[in-house]
C-alpha cells in the first residue's frame, strides 16, 4: 500500500513500507509537515526553479536521502557533499521501493542566481504496482496522450494554476488524455499569480467521469 502526502505548493510524500519519497520538496510552505518524522530515502526534482528544489539540500543532508535529478541540478549542489543520482529522460530507474521514469515536461529551469538547471521534467512513479504522475511544471501536451498507452498511470498530479503552467481549463484536458482514474491538483493558490477556481475544476471533471481529489494541506498528518 502506498501513502501520498500533499505537503503544498507541488510538492508530495510517497511512504512504501518503512520508505519515504519526496517529490520537490517545498516543505517550508507547510509548518504542519514534519518530514523528520519520516524516513526519508529518496528525493526528486523536476527542475531548478526554487520552489521545486526547495528543501532538497537540506533534507538530503540531515536524512543522508540521495537526490535524483537531471545532471544540470545534480551537478549545480555538487559542492554540498551529498548523495546524487544524476540522470536524464527515457528510463526506468530502479530503486529498492520501486521505480521512476523521468518524462519531458514544457517548461523553463533555472536556480535563483540565474544558472540554466537543464530540462524540466514530469516523474512517472512505480510503487507497489500503483503508477503515479506527478506532471511537474507544465503546458498542456500530446506527450500525455502516449503516457496513457504506455504506462498507465492511476493517479496524476497535474498543476492547475495558470500563468507559469497549465490552467484549469488545459489540466481538465490533461487528465482525459491521461486516463489516470484519480487526479489530484497541485501547483495553484501559493502565490497571486496562480489562483485556481477549484469549483470550476471539480466541475468540469466530473463531466469526464474522472474522480477529482482535493487535498488540503493543512489537513496534513
Amino acid at each position: 500500500m502506498v501513502d501520498l502526502k500533499y505537503i503544498g505548493h507541488s510538492a508530495f510524500e510517497f511512504t512504501a513500507g518503512d520508505k519515504s519519497i519526496l517529490v520537490d520538496p517545498l516543505v517550508s510552505i507547510n509548518p504542519k509537515y514534519d518530514y523528520k518524522k519520516s524516513n526519508v530515502v529518496d528525493i526528486f526534482v523536476t527542475h531548478a526553479h526554487a520552489d521545486h528544489l526547495g528543501e532538497a539540500v537540506e533534507i538530503a543532508k540531515e536524512k543522508k536521502a540521495t537526490i535524483t535529478a537531471v545532471p544540470e541540478i545534480t551537478n549545480h549542489i555538487a559542492e554540498k557533499k551529498l548523495k546524487t543520482r544524476a540522470i536524464n529522460l527515457g528510463c526506468w530507474l530502479n530503486y529498492d521501493w520501486g521505480r521512476a521514469i523521468f518524462l519531458p515536461a514544457y517548461h523553463s529551469s533555472s536556480f535563483a542566481d540565474g544558472t540554466y538547471g537543464g530540462v524540466a521534467a514530469s516523474i512517472l512513479f512505480d510503487i507497489q504496482g500503483v503508477r503515479i504522475f506527478h506532471a511537474g511544471d507544465t503546458c498542456l501536451n500530446s506527450e500525455f496522450k502516449t503516457y496513457k498507452e504506455l504506462y498507465r498511470p492511476n493517479i496524476a498530479l497535474l498543476p492547475i494554476g495558470g500563468n507559469y503552467t497549465m490552467d484549469v481549463e488545459h489540466a481538465v484536458v490533461a487528465a482525459d488524455w491521461l486516463g489516470a482514474k484519480t487526479v489530484i491538483p497541485m501547483h495553484y493558490n501559493t502565490f497571486p499569480e496562480i489562483q485556481a477556481d477549484l469549483n470550476k475544476f471539480l466541475q468540469l471533471m466530473q463531466v469526464n467521469n474522472t474522480q477529482c481529489c482535493i487535498l488540503n494541506p493543512e489537513e496534513i498528518k
